[in-house]
């Protein structure tokens, strides 16, 4: 049976920012750190906790992955276990708030109350870029034992937007929209990563032709779509590439990794009488 050292928060934080430190530099991908979560998740349920806490601890074994550990908190906020740093169990982190302010263990106690698999977002500081970045983690509940994975959310760059519309664009231009939508609303495909999509609207028509985030919305009408401030930026799209044949529109929309309404700059450009765009999100 393992003895738990308690300390205080602000002590507790400072040995938290010193492990991720530690940590190796290379961020994880969202599909990694699920794998790693349902490795956990298989290892917990037939070994059981003291035998899956040795396990979580052991910085050179197999559930410490590039920046990716395990760390487990039983109801009362404490730590009893923690790939990050074996040190930091026996911290109470109940009352811990992430860079927003937010609770952000007791939101896990809570979501895990309703059912056993949860997964939150939250920002929190990472110590490789030392910025504040919404960061999104898997949630298991088996008895009293709250088991979590986290990854810090992909974040394109303008540039990567612009690269993925070069392709959608080249992609459209040798085999024409109806091959290349295929491959725009294939979630698993080149043209759906991280944060980012392509969409097509018909330039005549104003419908979806392709719509990465959510391909159901392909043949629906888009001229009235607007963002969460009302703005109608399909129809200022539609009239850029009516014009000019390309540009840039901004709005705030639902970002699809961290669930949060954000300030986004789409690049759109006229291929044929298809509208092809990209999105970034600037906050």
């Amino acid at each position: 049976m393992r003895t738990f050292r308690f300390r205080s928060g602000l002590v507790g934080l400072a040995l938290a920012s010193a492990a991720h430190l530690a940590l190796a530099d290379e961020h994880a991908t969202p599909r990694e750190a699920h794998a790693l979560f349902d490795q956990a998740v298989k290892y917990l349920e037939a070994n059981g906790p003291e035998e899956a806490w040795r396990a979580f601890d052991d910085r050179k074994g197999p559930f410490v992955k590039k920046d990716l550990y395990v760390f487990v908190i039983n109801r009362d906020g404490v730590y009893v276990a923690n790939g990050a740093a074996e040190s930091l169990i026996g911290l109470k982190v109940l009352d811990t708030v992430d860079a927003a302010g937010n609770p952000l263990f007791r939101e896990m106690i809570a979501v895990t109350d309703k059912q056993a698999e949860a997964r939150i977002r939250y920002v929190w500081l990472d110590r490789k870029t030392n910025r504040v970045e919404p960061k999104v983690t898997w949630l298991h509940r088996q008895g009293d034992y709250i088991l979590g994975v986290g990854y810090y959310a992909p974040r394109s760059s303008a540039d990567d937007a612009r690269k993925m519309l070069d392709q959608a664009v080249a992609v459209v231009h040798e085999h024409g929209i109806e091959h290349a939508a295929a491959g725009f609303n294939d979630p698993r495909g080149a043209f759906v990563r991280d944060d980012l999509y392509v969409f097509a609207i018909n330039l005549d028509s104003g419908k979806f032709e392709a719509m990465g985030m959510n391909p159901r919305l392909t043949g629906s009408d888009a001229n009235d779509l607007h963002d969460v401030e009302g703005h109608a930026l399909v129809r200022e799209m539609l009239e850029l590439a009516n014009a000019t044949g390309e540009g840039t529109v901004d709005y705030v929309w639902r970002n699809p990794v961290t669930n949060a309404v954000e300030k986004k700059r789409s690049f759109i450009r006229r291929e044929g009488r298809s509208l092809i765009g990209v999105g970034y999100y600037t906050e």
